[in-house]
């Protein structure tokens, strides 16, 4: 676990900062400076991008962390990352052409609802684009269990260009619409960028030799699409169906309260990072002793780690609201049910990497599959009825189901569960936190009621955390942390 913690502990980090100008941007720079039709329609811009992404990544950046270990030659390896360089352009330029022709006809079914939209259809096709390449050079920096860098560009770097032309916005140095492109173009060029880390890395070397196992790779990474697009259908559909159902107004609502939630999905984000590869790995050299230790103490640091996060956002909430535009507090349920979905998602560890670079892979799609169609047709029902409200609950109730099909299916299949004692534990700990703290509010301004009540909280179930050693990781972390202060 020794890389895996270093790499996890420095991606926290910059995830967290990049969280953090993030929620600068998003909390007070976005609905301060610029109304809420526009934030809505950024938000509706990207979500769409972001559920294009998978196809048009014609699912390369998995394939890639799935196989790149089997291939033992530096001239096969060299073969295979040709191969998944070229690939995505299979999807790429077909879909393009046929976005090119029926582009009125796509225009005219996406702006039923809201006009603004279509001036700005085009930006959606570039940004999946941006993002389905990026998410391949990412991965092909991984492969060479090198993640820092990647997770900076991730986290970080389009968030800080965000925050600038947001300043630039406020004083007038951008009109809106140039606002918009410069983002878009804010993509395009963290992509350039990762490309040439990728490349310095590992140069390509422009040679297609016969492939082993070319049919079961181009086999995975056809229905991998589906993985993938089932991920991001459940996770983006919401935005992309509240903008043609409802006034778009109402998606950057629903936007803030989808980002504040998704504060507690860091942690996992931040261990993916390495966690995959390594899964991959102990998957390709049949080590289910490493891999079965892995699942477990992935699930319990994840769910440690997030439950404080989880606290401090449900514990606070009221408070945080204070702080934004009144309007923007009708989406304080989405944060409560959001929150506790990507609770659960980390309770799981890394469930993912286990079924995605499985041979059980084809079970799975299925499976997302069909769940993403109910993820659909509970939006398609509780949307236009309840609005920002009927999309979290869709979300919440779609996520809790697959979550627990997939540790029913690791458990039949890899007999392991990720669950110990101490899960039960941090568990029973977490609901004292709330029965503790909910009540408890201070008469300040918000800002320091939050950082008050917060900073008890923490101290409180790290103290707890700590005493009973419910993480053999995390206690470690914190005894270093202590004998380096003595």
């Amino acid at each position: 676990m020794g890389l895996v913690i270093t790499q996890s502990i420095k991606n926290t980090i910059i995830t967290y900062f990049g969280f953090g100008i993030g929620a600068i941007n998003v909390l007070f720079l976005y609905t301060n400076f610029l109304s809420d039709e526009y934030f809505g329609l950024i938000t509706f811009i990207f979500s769409t991008a972001n559920i294009m992404m998978p196809l048009l990544a014609f699912g390369t950046h998995n394939t890639i962390i799935k196989f790149y270990s089997s291939f033992k030659t530096r001239q096969s390896q060299n073969g295979f990352l040709t191969l998944m360089l070229f690939l995505p352009l299979v999807i790429i330029i077909p879909l393009g052409v046929i976005g090119y022709i029926s582009f009125d006809s796509i225009s005219y079914w996406l702006t039923k609802k809201n006009v603004i939209v279509g001036d700005y259809i085009w930006l959606i096709f570039i940004s999946a684009i941006a993002f389905a390449y990026f998410e391949v050079f990412y991965s092909w920096s991984k492969v060479q269990m090198k993640t820092v860098f990647g997770n900076f560009m991730k986290e970080v770097f389009h968030r800080v260009c965000i925050m600038i032309l947001l300043i630039c916005l406020y004083f007038n140095y951008l009109t809106v619409n140039q606002f918009i492109y410069c983002i878009v173009g804010a993509y395009v060029l963290r992509t350039l960028i990762m490309k040439i880390y990728a490349f310095g890395l590992r140069f390509p070397v422009f040679k297609l030799p016969r492939i082993n196992g070319l049919s079961s790779i181009l086999k995975y990474t056809s229905l991998i699409i589906i993985a993938g697009s089932v991920a991001t259908i459940i996770l983006e559909i919401d935005k992309f169906m509240l903008g043609h159902y409802i006034t778009i107004e109402n998606v950057a609502y629903y936007g803030v309260a989808i980002y504040i939630a998704s504060v507690i999905s860091v942690p996992s984000r931040s261990l993916h990072q390495i966690a995959n590869p390594l899964t991959a790995k102990f998957l390709n050299e049949n080590d289910m002793f490493e891999l079965e230790g892995f699942y477990k103490k992935s699930s319990l640091n994840l769910f440690v780690i997030s439950g404080l996060i989880f606290l401090l956002i449900i514990l606070n909430i009221n408070e945080l609201y204070k702080l934004i535009p009144n309007e923007f507090s009708s989406g304080l349920l989405v944060v409560l049910l959001i929150s506790f979905s990507k609770l659960t998602d980390n309770l799981l560890g890394n469930i993912n990497a286990i079924l995605f670079n499985s041979n059980y892979y084809r079970i799975v799609l299925i499976l997302g599959f069909l769940l993403a169609v109910l993820t659909i047709v509970l939006n398609l029902y509780l949307i236009p009825e309840y609005g920002i409200n009927g999309a979290a609950f869709a979300t919440f109730l779609a996520v809790f189901i697959y979550n627990v099909s997939k540790v029913l299916f690791v458990q039949v299949k890899f007999k392991m569960t990720p669950f110990t004692i101490n899960t039960v534990k941090t568990f029973v700990l977490i609901i004292v936190c709330i029965g503790i703290f909910y009540f408890w509010e201070f008469p300040f301004n918000p800002i320091i009621n939050i950082t008050l009540k917060g900073l008890l909280i923490t101290l409180f179930y790290g103290f707890i955390i700590y005493v009973f050693k419910l993480s053999e990781d995390i206690s470690s972390i914190i005894d270093n942390i202590l004998n380096r202060n003595k």
